[in-house]
């Protein structure tokens, strides 16, 4: 079934029985599940003339049909992304015909944007790739479902076909593919704090893990940063703390887990809580690790980080073709595993070791 598929060739989609009266209704009901055909993309090649009854085009989307006829649907081959590939070297953690897992330096944007239309993520997947993209949503481009901001490292999967993008999507979109992060804090959330413990959207689970669960927004004044409000998407972040450091810890090792993947969502729920990411200079406020309780050297290093210190170390899905269940791991970046070597260094509160 699978070859018959390819972007640039033919479909044959024959009607069940009692059919919805709209052609793109009846297409997208009685398509293949691996076309993974929605019905808007079908109204798109019924209006292009891709769509055939008796070899005669259909060009209506609302046009009337029947059970038992039979359509040929053309499938247009895959069109040449805007974005312009980039020979720009990768740390492929995997790849196969359907997708793609990559592990991101800081400083990589995902996605072109303003202001940033090359030297991506993107553009690299097309360099890197090349003819195996067989297409996402009838373009050659890699489908990317969800993103890292570009001063955070780690972990991030690209569809290379329609079939494996739809099927990533929707995991990500119930929530079923795992997310693990590791950060660098100011302080220690303390699960025992009566303080934290009052913040809204904070609840304590078993094992020492903090949940954190609030609505997530735009600023209502700064439209580049997000913010907590009862009106916005739900996010949950589940936070541990794996290691401290200094006398007493004045900065904690900490691992995240998303049950949602909203923009900027650890970054803003770490704030919310009180413990900002180390070097994060949008939501981490002024605060500076104290010499006092770490040595000079130790603070003026956290004090010196050049971004937000987050590494999304762990990521775990379904393939999307296959079926099998994959998980990938990457290490602490360089930038990050050097600063915890120096704090290490500087002696701590002797409670976990760091990965």
């Amino acid at each position: 079934m699978r070859e018959s598929l390819i972007a640039g060739q033919t479909l044959s989609i024959r009607l069940g029985e009692s059919p919805p009266d709209r052609l793109d209704k009846a297409l997208a009901r009685f398509a293949p599940e691996a076309a993974e055909l929605s019905r808007s993309r079908l109204a798109r090649l019924i209006a292009d003339g891709r769509v055939s009854r008796a070899g005669i085009p259909v060009t209506d989307p609302g046009a009337r049909v029947a059970g038992g006829e039979t359509f040929e649907v053309s499938l247009p081959p895959p069109a040449a992304g805007v974005a312009r590939a980039q020979a720009i070297p990768l740390a492929v953690v995997h790849e196969d015909g359907d997708l793609i897992v990559v592990d991101k330096p800081a400083g990589m944007v995902v996605h072109p944007a303003p202001g940033s239309h090359e030297g991506t993520l993107v553009n690299a997947l097309l360099a890197h790739c090349g003819s195996s993209l067989s297409g996402v949503g009838g373009e050659r481009r890699p489908g990317i479902v969800h993103r890292i901001d570009k001063d955070t490292s780690g972990l991030i999967v690209a569809a290379k076909t329609d079939r494996a993008h739809h099927g990533l999507a929707r995991q990500f979109e119930r929530h079923s593919a795992e997310r693990r992060y590791l950060a660098l804090v100011h302080g220690v959330p303390d699960p025992g704090d009566p303080r934290l413990r009052g913040i809204r959207g904070v609840s304590v689970e078993p094992g020492g893990v903090i949940r954190i669960a609030t609505g997530l927004a735009r600023h209502r004044t700064d439209r580049q940063r997000q913010a907590v409000t009862e009106g916005g998407r739900p996010a949950v972040t589940r936070l541990r703390v794996l290691s401290r450091f200094g006398r007493p810890p004045a900065v904690a090792l900490v691992e995240c887990r998303l049950e949602t993947g909203r923009t900027h969502q650890i970054r803003v729920h770490l704030a919310h809580v009180g413990h900002g990411l180390v070097g994060d200079p949008v939501y981490g406020g002024r605060r500076r690790a104290p010499a006092a309780a770490l040595g000079a050297a130790a603070a003026a290093a956290v004090n010196a980080f050049p971004r937000q210190a987050l590494h999304a170390a762990t990521l775990g899905f379904v393939h999307p073709v296959t079926g099998a269940a994959l998980h990938f791991a990457a290490p602490l970046p360089a930038d990050m595993a050097a600063l915890v070597r120096v704090l290490e260094a500087a002696g701590d509160g002797g409670a976990g070791a760091a990965p």
